[in-house]
């Protein structure tokens, strides 16, 4: 014979969380009136399926009240006489643990991780479960609390050998690779073939000592058709690794192909935006959008995207406005940290965007990005003293890196007394990573300075061979025009307009040749100083005028937002 809690249990068992809500509110008030109405066992479980009910549907305060009301009348049948050996007669009874567990849940849900994480702490040692242990683990790190950290997601080692994301935290929280190793050996001693699991925790371990280039060297083991070929949270961490250490070109290679694989999963996705923008790949950007929108997601990762894509087609306030809802799901967002105070910077908000890369220093202090945020705050307030500082002190916080030397050099290049050492830092950059442009076009316009123009001309000429940009060639143009040599000239500027057809610069370089019958305006070639604010390494990470392949039609960009909807159903 069916009973009420039988009716209620299949009702939650066939997820219709709604009709759970309604039948348990009028069967519960019943038996309020009427003791014999349900077992006791079967009051408290429908109290239990009545929260879950709530927290399923995403009413998180009504599901925490709730929950914390079946914990206290399951306290007082522990307490009742007799009621013991018929509550632990049932054995499918969610326990204390359980309830607790869903309380921090709750919690979490309402922004209240300080009681979130009381709740966990309440819950004796011994009686933990490894989901109680990796939520306390979380949230120690979170917290600062190291010690307490490395102690639990070692416990859930302890139990779950292969919980990978309890190892990764491990090796965050600076334990030796050796240690999480032998850890999971020691646990999960009766699997076999577990060598790629060895190269895993290594590329991670150095992942987390920030050793990108030997983690990328590790991972690319694993890339073969007899392990790991085409996995896409390997591409994704190979092309992060990649990102994080400046390396835009590999980076969107890896990101690339981990989208084809798998376009339909959002991880890595604000990333990839990022390196789309940092390379001008503005099509491809905006192409992006419809495809992980629509899904519907409200993550932050899509959120981030979304603002790269109106960044990159100057709608400044609506890409501002994705950026504080992405920090609204999660303050400690860097990825929108740092464009939200790229944004400021472009908006001339520079105080506004210092506060944010402040925050973005103190949440990852070995990232490039939050330094270079700084440095260009305090140049567009003219604070060059403090901007140097930070520079200089990027230097021995990241390492002497070819786009941390240069970050330097162009603050050293802002005061004519300290260009020499700009130079010598860029000549230095360059003899780390010879293709870095930053480096190639700041040295050569210090060459020009110094009228030392054919030294320019054949730093130029290289790069162009390797990696032929249209600021490359404009820069060519304006040079071969400087020694007279109008057919060069004019050959290099009609490649960066090819390149690039709106690129100023080369146009008006060719205009002058045409309309002066060879006689160049002396005035039109500016000092380093002078031109610094139309170049590419100026303040912020703005679409550069010269450098972009690929740039935007104002009226495209327009229509990518205006008719979204129907590109998304032509997908």
């Amino acid at each position: 014979m069916s009973t009420l809690y039988d009716q209620i249990k299949l009702l939650y068992e066939q997820s219709l969380y709604s009709n759970v809500i309604s039948l348990a509110n009028l069967v519960l008030s019943l038996s309020e009136h009427n003791s014999d109405l349900l077992p006791i066992h079967g009051k408290f479980h429908i109290y239990v399926y009545y929260a879950d009910a709530h927290f399923y549907l995403g009413k998180y305060k009504r599901a925490e009240a709730l929950y914390k009301k079946s914990l206290q009348f399951r306290k007082c049948l522990l307490k009742s006489k007799g009621a013991t050996k018929p509550l632990e007669g049932q054995k499918d009874l969610p326990t204390d643990v359980d309830i607790k567990f869903q309380i921090h849940l709750c919690l979490i849900k309402l922004k209240n991780s300080q009681e979130a994480l009381q709740v966990l702490q309440s819950i004796p040692g011994k009686q933990r479960t490894p989901k109680v242990n990796m939520a306390l683990a979380k949230m120690f790190q979170e917290q600062g609390m190291e010690r307490s950290a490395i102690t639990t997601y070692k416990e859930v080692l302890r139990e779950c050998p292969l919980a990978l994301e309890a190892a990764e935290g491990l090796l965050s929280l600076g334990v030796k690779g050796i240690e999480v190793n032998s850890l999971i050996v020691s646990c999960a001693s009766s699997l076999s073939n577990l060598d790629w699991l060895n190269t895993w925790i290594k590329a991670h371990a150095h992942i987390h000592n920030r050793e990108y280039t030997h983690a990328v060297s590790t991972l690319r083991s694993l890339d073969n058709v007899n392990l790991l070929r085409d996995n896409f949270n390997l591409l994704t961490t190979m092309g992060e690794c990649y990102y994080y250490a400046g390396d835009d070109k590999n980076a969107l290679l890896c990101l690339r192909r981990a989208r084809i694989i798998e376009s339909d999963v959002m991880k890595g996705v604000d990333v990839y935006a990022a390196v789309l923008y940092k390379t001008h790949h503005t099509k491809e950007l905006e192409r992006l959008i419809p495809i992980i929108t629509a899904s519907n997601e409200c993550t932050g990762e899509i959120y981030v995207a979304m603002a790269y894509s109106l960044y990159a087609a100057r709608k400044l306030g609506r890409a501002n406005t994705l950026t504080a809802q992405a920090l609204n799901i999660n303050p400690n967002d860097i990825e929108a940290t740092i464009l939200r105070g790229n944004i400021l910077i472009e908006q001339k908000k520079y105080q506004d965007a210092l506060f944010f890369f402040r925050h973005a220093v103190q949440l990852k202090p070995y990232r490039y990005e939050p330094h270079k945020g700084l440095v260009d705050c305090l140049v567009g307030m003219h604070r060059l003293r403090e901007a140097l500082n930070i520079a200089s002190g990027s230097c021995k916080q990241l390492g002497h890196t070819a786009r941390v030397l240069t970050l330097y050099a162009s603050v050293l290049m802002k005061d004519p007394v300290s260009v020499g050492k700009a130079k010598n830092l860029l000549e230095k950059a360059l003899l780390q990573d010879e293709v870095y442009l930053q480096a190639v076009y700041l040295l050569a316009e210090i060459y020009e300075q110094e009228m030392n123009l054919e030294a320019a001309i054949a730093l130029l000429e290289r790069q162009v061979e390797i990696q032929p940009t249209c600021k490359l060639h404009q820069m060519l143009g304006d040079l071969w025009a400087r020694v007279h040599n109008e057919e060069k000239a004019l050959d290099h500027y009609a490649i960066a307009l090819n390149l690039d057809p709106s690129n100023r610069r080369a146009l008006e370089g060719m205009h002058r040749l045409d309309n002066s019958s060879n006689k160049l305006d002396s005035a039109y070639y500016m000092t380093v100083g002078e031109e610094q604010t139309d170049t590419t390494y100026d303040v912020g990470d703005g679409l550069p005028d010269t450098d972009n392949d690929e740039a935007p039609d104002e009226s495209e960009t327009e229509a990518m937002w205006s008719d979204m909807d129907l590109e998304a159903n032509s997908q």
